[in-house]
């Protein structure tokens, strides 16, 4: 029995240095998207229902987007995932000690963060 999945309420927008502030003025200052002060100093925007952050990543040299996807079962999603041939990519990004979830790369290695649904 497949696991079931569903997006999560975040969107991580990597972007490199050399874009960041441009970004940044983009949805704040152009389309005049609602800051979330209390995640300061995070760079987070109100997304319609998602969370919106942009991300300052020194190396990149193009900006990638990061989704979410919440599962009841992480154990039974990685199962899945690895029987499917989906990489895990849990070297991309440190996770909180204890966090459960995992990270993997979808087609076009969009990568998205794997959890439990209310982690």
């Amino acid at each position: 029995m497949r696991p079931k999945f569903e997006g999560g309420r975040n969107i991580a927008m990597k972007v490199p240095p050399h874009h960041f502030d441009a970004t940044v003025r983009f949805y704040r200052d152009v389309l005049g998207l609602e800051t979330i002060e209390s995640l300061a100093p995070d760079i987070v925007f109100v997304f319609g229902a998602n969370r919106l952050w942009i991300d300052r990543v020194p190396g990149m040299s193009q900006t990638e987007i990061w989704l979410e996807v919440a599962t009841e079962d992480r154990e039974a999603a990685a199962e899945h995932l690895a029987r499917e041939g989906v990489s895990r990519r849990d070297e991309i990004e440190p996770l909180p000690e204890g966090f459960p979830g995992f990270w993997v790369a979808g087609p076009g290695d969009i990568i998205h963060l794997i959890h439990e649904q209310g982690a």
